[in-house]
C-alpha cells in the first residue's frame, strides 16, 4: 500500500468551530471535497477514496456528526448553514475553485451549493442523492410547527449506550438503511464516542429533528437551473426506495446531468460497487483539472 492509500487526520477551523475530516490522495492533486449522508461520517469514504490517487481528497465529518463539533442547542441543522460550511471548508483548505463527492444528503447540500456559488465548483459526483423532495407550499406551516416540536423533543434526548463496540456495530448494520459488515464497522467506529458503561453515538441528536423549511418545486428547478457545471449521478438499484423513480425524470431534463444506476443499496459506494463507481468518477474527477 503507498501513501496516497492512507488517510491523514486533519482538522478545519470554521469561525472557531472544528471540524474533522480525512484527507485522501495526493495532497498537490486535484482538490475534491467529500460530504457523506445523514447520520454517517467520512468514514463513508474509506473504500472509494483509496481508487482516487489522483484526488486531494479531503473527506470531512459534516457539522453534528462524527468527530466534528455541533451546533449551539439554539442552532438548527438546516442545509443553508451546511452551504455556509461547504464555502468556509473550502476556503480554510486554500481551495478557490474544487469539485465535489458526496453521498445521499451530503450530495443535495452539494448540489445547492453548487447552484449557490456556481464559481466555485467544478464539478459534481453524486451518490444516490440529487435534490430534496419539493414540498407545497400549503405545507409551510405543519412543516415548521414539526420541526420546532421535534427540536425540543431531542434537545435533551438520552442517549444510548451500547455494552461494546460489537452490539453498537450490529445496530448500524440493521438501522434504516441495512449495510455490510464492513461499511457499518467503519461508520461505527468513527461515529461512537466512550461513555460510562460502553459507547454512544457521537452523533448529535438535533440531527434527528425535521427542517423548519423545505423547498417547493420552483425553487428546486431554480437551483439544478444553475448548476450547469458537468454532474454524473450514481443511483443504487436496491437503493432508497423512491430515489430512482423521483429523481431520474429530474435529473434527466438537466443535459449536463449523466445518470447511471449501479447494483447495491443506499450505501454501494461502501460495498460491492465502490470499484465501479471509482472507475466511473476517476476519469470525470480528473478531467475537471485546469
Amino acid at each position: 500500500m503507498n501513501n496516497l492509500s492512507v488517510p491523514r487526520e486533519i482538522s478545519l477551523d470554521l469561525s472557531g468551530n472544528r471540524i474533522a475530516a480525512r484527507q485522501w490522495g495526493n495532497p498537490q492533486g486535484i482538490p475534491v471535497l467529500a460530504l457523506h449522508g445523514w447520520l454517517d461520517n467520512c468514514a463513508s469514504f474509506d473504500r472509494l477514496a483509496p481508487l482516487l490517487p489522483e484526488l486531494n481528497l479531503v473527506a470531512v465529518d459534516l457539522a453534528g456528526h462524527g468527530q466534528s463539533y455541533h451546533r449551539h442547542a439554539e442552532a438548527n441543522y438546516n442545509i443553508w448553514g451546511e452551504i455556509e460550511d461547504v464555502i468556509e471548508m473550502a476556503d480554510a483548505l486554500g481551495w478557490e475553485r474544487f469539485s465535489m463527492l458526496s453521498h445521499s444528503r451530503g450530495a443535495v447540500i452539494s448540489m445547492i451549493a453548487a447552484a449557490t456559488f456556481p464559481e466555485r465548483v467544478k464539478r459534481l459526483a453524486l451518490i444516490d442523492g440529487l435534490v430534496p423532495p419539493p414540498a407545497a407550499d400549503s405545507e409551510a406551516p405543519e412543516i415548521l410547527r414539526n420541526g420546532i416540536e421535534q427540536r425540543a423533543r431531542y434537545r435533551n434526548r438520552q442517549a444510548k449506550v451500547f455494552a461494546s463496540l460489537e452490539i453498537a456495530v450490529a445496530a448500524r448494520k440493521n438501522g434504516l438503511f441495512k449495510l455490510s459488515d464492513d461499511a457499518a464497522q467503519r461508520l461505527v467506529e468513527r461515529g461512537v464516542r466512550s461513555c460510562e458503561g460502553g459507547y454512544t453515538w457521537s452523533n448529535d441528536p438535533q440531527l434527528l429533528a425535521s427542517s423548519l423549511a423545505k423547498l417547493n418545486s420552483a425553487q428546486v428547478e431554480a437551483f439544478l437551473a444553475r448548476a450547469t457545471m458537468p454532474i454524473r449521478l450514481a443511483l443504487g438499484k436496491s437503493g432508497i426506495q423512491d430515489m430512482i423513480t423521483r429523481v431520474r425524470p429530474v435529473a434527466e431534463k438537466c443535459a449536463n446531468i449523466e445518470i447511471r444506476e449501479f447494483p447495491g443499496g443506499h450505501h454501494l459506494h461502501m460495498e460491492e460497487s465502490a470499484d465501479a463507481i471509482a472507475e466511473w468518477f476517476r476519469p470525470f474527477l480528473i478531467s475537471g483539472e485546469e
